[in-house]
């Protein structure tokens, strides 16, 4: 059974949401402000998170921004909020949130994107433990050198830190060298959901990995309408 933090500072939002997923047949925790869920999510290690922007104590972003690198945890974050400025949406992803949603939402739309979301987690885990054999752990591109098992990316001697889903866009890539790989395959593979308009997730995600790889970002070679590859 999946276990789910629901982090929203309005009840009626966590009563509406923990009724369908038990209904579901999730488990369900809950925190009401950014600090306590910050908390939850460290030390209960929730199978999905669904995250409100607006908190008290500790904003969404903040709480997004310290699971992810602080603690590197890598658990999919749904991002919740009644704000729909787009600023907003693409500091959730650069942040690391997976999926963003704007209140009001249609409940049957978030547990589709729950399932979807947890489908992936699980898709990448089994695709781990199966290639964990393989001899191709090293994946290298000019300067670049990708070390899958160690999680870790190097240009020369400098370590560069990315994201959980900026490492998965950059693998993708590098597994698939000198192939072009279509917007849609990165946002299915890579996020595990396929919404139209959505592919503006991908987008952002490769230019601030371009902006973290430096002068190697010329290796990603945007193919103007379809999507990307390593040349």
């Amino acid at each position: 059974m999946s276990k789910i933090l629901v982090v929203d500072d309005e009840q009626n939002i966590i009563e509406l949401v923990t009724f369908n997923l038990k209904a579901a047949g999730y488990e369900t925790i809950s925190a009401e402000d950014g600090r306590k869920g910050l908390l939850l999510a460290v030390e209960k290690k929730p199978d999905l998170i669904l995250l409100d922007l607006m908190l008290p104590g500790m904003n969404g972003l903040d709480v997004c921004r310290a699971l992810r690198n602080e603690y590197q945890i890598k658990t999919p974050i749904i991002m919740l909020t009644a704000r729909a400025d787009e600023i907003d949406k693409v500091l959730g992803l650069e942040l690391g949130a997976d999926d963003y949603m704007t209140k009001p939402f249609s409940i049957r739309e978030l547990m589709a994107r729950i399932k979807a979301a947890l489908r992936r987690t699980e898709s990448i885990e089994a695709f781990e433990e199966k290639d964990r054999s393989s001899s191709l752990r090293i994946l290298e591109a000019g300067d670049l050198t990708m070390d899958i098992d160690k999680h870790e990316v190097y240009i020369k001697d400098r370590l560069v830190s990315l994201t959980y889903k900026e490492f998965e866009v950059l693998k993708t890539l590098l597994q698939y060298k000198r192939k072009v790989i279509t917007r849609d395959y990165l946002l299915n593979h890579v996020w595990g959901f396929d919404h139209i308009g959505e592919t503006r997730t991908v987008d952002v995600h490769v230019r601030y990995l371009r902006k973290k790889l430096g002068i190697e970002n010329e290796i990603i070679q945007t193919i103007r309408g379809i999507g990307y590859k390593i040349q």
